[in-house]
Protein backbone atom coordinates (compact mmCIF):
# COMPACT_ATOMS: atom_id res chain seq x y z
CA UNK A 1 0.00 0.00 0.00
CA UNK A 2 1.17 3.55 -1.18
CA UNK A 3 1.85 5.91 1.62
CA UNK A 4 0.36 9.42 0.58
CA UNK A 5 2.37 12.89 1.65
CA UNK A 6 0.68 13.48 5.10
CA UNK A 7 1.25 9.78 5.85
CA UNK A 8 5.35 10.27 4.63
CA UNK A 9 5.63 13.48 6.41
CA UNK A 10 4.11 12.34 9.86
CA UNK A 11 6.41 9.28 9.81
CA UNK A 12 9.69 11.46 9.08
CA UNK A 13 8.77 13.85 11.73
CA UNK A 14 8.27 11.02 13.68
CA UNK A 15 11.81 8.92 13.33
CA UNK A 16 13.01 12.80 13.05
CA UNK A 17 11.90 13.28 17.26
CA UNK A 18 13.07 9.98 18.42
CA UNK A 19 16.24 10.69 16.34
CA UNK A 20 17.26 13.75 18.27
CA UNK A 21 16.68 12.65 21.61
CA UNK A 22 18.58 8.74 20.84
CA UNK A 23 21.70 8.37 21.85
CA UNK A 24 23.11 5.93 19.59
CA UNK A 25 21.11 3.59 16.67
CA UNK A 26 21.83 0.49 15.05
CA UNK A 27 20.58 -0.50 11.34
CA UNK A 28 20.08 -3.76 10.49
CA UNK A 29 18.89 -5.85 7.43
CA UNK A 30 16.03 -8.08 8.07
CA UNK A 31 15.66 -9.61 5.06
CA UNK A 32 14.37 -13.45 5.36
CA UNK A 33 12.79 -13.05 9.09
CA UNK A 34 9.15 -13.65 9.44
CA UNK A 35 6.25 -11.61 10.90
CA UNK A 36 6.78 -13.43 14.40
CA UNK A 37 10.36 -13.13 14.82
CA UNK A 38 10.13 -9.52 14.13
CA UNK A 39 7.18 -8.77 16.71
CA UNK A 40 9.52 -10.39 19.24
CA UNK A 41 12.00 -8.37 18.30
CA UNK A 42 10.03 -5.16 19.06
CA UNK A 43 8.71 -6.75 22.29
CA UNK A 44 12.27 -7.04 23.66
CA UNK A 45 13.31 -3.43 22.12
CA UNK A 46 10.36 -1.85 23.59
CA UNK A 47 11.31 -3.80 27.14
CA UNK A 48 14.25 -2.15 26.81
CA UNK A 49 13.52 1.46 25.79
CA UNK A 50 14.71 0.75 22.21
CA UNK A 51 12.46 2.41 19.17
CA UNK A 52 12.79 0.81 16.66
CA UNK A 53 11.16 1.19 13.29
CA UNK A 54 11.02 -0.21 9.62
CA UNK A 55 11.22 2.99 7.18
CA UNK A 56 11.54 3.62 3.36
CA UNK A 57 15.27 4.65 2.75
CA UNK A 58 14.15 8.17 1.30
CA UNK A 59 11.90 8.81 4.41
CA UNK A 60 15.10 7.51 6.75
CA UNK A 61 17.37 9.65 4.99
CA UNK A 62 15.03 12.84 5.29
CA UNK A 63 14.41 11.97 8.81
CA UNK A 64 17.98 11.88 9.92
CA UNK A 65 19.02 15.32 7.89
CA UNK A 66 19.79 17.44 10.96
CA UNK A 67 20.47 15.14 13.68
CA UNK A 68 24.04 13.38 15.02
CA UNK A 69 22.60 10.12 12.65
CA UNK A 70 23.11 12.24 9.22
CA UNK A 71 26.00 10.06 9.35
CA UNK A 72 23.98 6.88 8.76
CA UNK A 73 22.58 8.39 5.18
CA UNK A 74 24.68 6.79 2.64
CA UNK A 75 24.64 3.31 4.12
CA UNK A 76 20.91 3.14 4.26
CA UNK A 77 20.83 0.99 1.04
CA UNK A 78 17.90 -2.17 0.83
CA UNK A 79 15.66 -3.20 3.71
CA UNK A 80 16.61 -2.07 7.28
CA UNK A 81 15.05 -1.43 10.55
CA UNK A 82 16.45 1.09 12.41
CA UNK A 83 16.63 1.24 16.09
CA UNK A 84 17.24 4.26 18.14
CA UNK A 85 18.59 4.11 22.37
CA UNK A 86 16.79 6.32 23.88
CA UNK A 87 17.80 5.60 27.72
CA UNK A 88 20.99 4.96 27.65
CA UNK A 89 23.73 4.60 24.55
CA UNK A 90 24.11 0.76 24.40
CA UNK A 91 20.23 -0.53 24.90
CA UNK A 92 19.80 -0.91 21.30
CA UNK A 93 23.10 -2.43 20.53
CA UNK A 94 22.31 -4.93 23.77
CA UNK A 95 19.06 -5.87 22.02
CA UNK A 96 20.00 -6.03 18.12
CA UNK A 97 23.24 -7.96 19.42
CA UNK A 98 21.13 -10.95 21.62
CA UNK A 99 18.00 -10.96 18.60
CA UNK A 100 21.74 -11.57 16.10
CA UNK A 101 22.97 -14.58 17.97
CA UNK A 102 19.04 -15.92 18.10
CA UNK A 103 18.46 -15.82 14.17
CA UNK A 104 21.40 -15.56 11.36
CA UNK A 105 19.34 -13.57 8.93
CA UNK A 106 19.36 -10.51 10.97
CA UNK A 107 22.27 -8.42 10.07
CA UNK A 108 23.41 -5.74 11.50
CA UNK A 109 24.43 -3.08 8.97
CA UNK A 110 25.00 0.23 10.36
CA UNK A 111 26.06 1.46 14.47
CA UNK A 112 26.07 5.07 15.03
CA UNK A 113 27.05 6.26 18.71
CA UNK A 114 27.28 10.19 19.12
CA UNK A 115 27.01 11.44 15.35
CA UNK A 116 29.97 8.96 14.44
CA UNK A 117 29.49 6.46 12.14
CA UNK A 118 31.22 2.98 13.69
CA UNK A 119 31.96 -0.31 12.26
CA UNK A 120 29.58 -2.94 12.43
CA UNK A 121 31.83 -5.39 14.30
CA UNK A 122 31.78 -2.72 17.15
CA UNK A 123 28.34 -3.27 18.21
CA UNK A 124 29.70 -5.52 21.01
CA UNK A 125 31.43 -3.01 22.25
CA UNK A 126 28.73 -0.52 22.53
CA UNK A 127 26.57 -3.15 23.95
CA UNK A 128 28.60 -3.73 26.63
CA UNK A 129 28.45 0.13 27.73
CA UNK A 130 27.08 0.46 31.11
CA UNK A 131 23.53 1.67 31.54
CA UNK A 132 22.88 4.69 33.47
CA UNK A 133 22.37 3.24 36.94
CA UNK A 134 25.50 0.98 36.37
CA UNK A 135 27.77 4.10 35.64
CA UNK A 136 26.40 5.35 38.75
CA UNK A 137 26.98 2.53 41.18
CA UNK A 138 30.90 2.26 39.72
CA UNK A 139 31.58 5.42 40.32
CA UNK A 140 30.45 5.23 43.80
CA UNK A 141 32.12 2.41 44.61
CA UNK A 142 35.24 4.12 43.09
CA UNK A 143 34.41 7.34 45.45
CA UNK A 144 33.99 4.97 48.62
CA UNK A 145 36.99 2.61 48.21
CA UNK A 146 39.73 5.90 49.62
CA UNK A 147 37.72 6.40 52.16
CA UNK A 148 36.78 2.65 53.69
CA UNK A 149 40.30 2.23 53.44
CA UNK A 150 41.14 5.44 55.62
CA UNK A 151 38.94 4.11 57.89
CA UNK A 152 40.20 0.78 57.99
CA UNK A 153 43.83 1.98 58.50
CA UNK A 154 42.71 4.13 61.48
CA UNK A 155 40.79 1.83 62.89
CA UNK A 156 44.21 -0.77 63.16
CA UNK A 157 46.08 1.33 65.03
CA UNK A 158 43.81 0.60 68.20
CA UNK A 159 43.16 -2.44 67.42
CA UNK A 160 46.54 -3.35 67.08
CA UNK A 161 47.27 -1.42 70.82
CA UNK A 162 44.75 -3.89 71.93
CA UNK A 163 46.20 -6.98 70.77
CA UNK A 164 49.36 -6.36 72.16
CA UNK A 165 48.00 -5.48 75.58
CA UNK A 166 46.17 -8.98 75.46
CA UNK A 167 49.23 -10.81 74.59
CA UNK A 168 51.15 -9.29 77.41
CA UNK A 169 48.28 -10.02 79.56
CA UNK A 170 48.18 -13.48 78.51
CA UNK A 171 51.95 -13.73 79.02
CA UNK A 172 51.80 -12.35 82.48
CA UNK A 173 48.83 -14.99 83.32
CA UNK A 174 50.79 -17.81 81.74
CA UNK A 175 54.04 -17.52 83.78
Amino acid sequence: MALNLAQKEVIVAEVAEVAKSAYSAVGAEYRGLTVEQLTKLRVEARAAGVYVRVVKNTLARRALEDTDFACMRDGLKGPLILAFSRDDPGSAARVAEAFAKEHDKFQVRLVALGGKLLDPSELGNLAKMPTYDQAVSMLMSVMKAPVQKLAATINEVPGKLVRTLAAIRDAKEAA
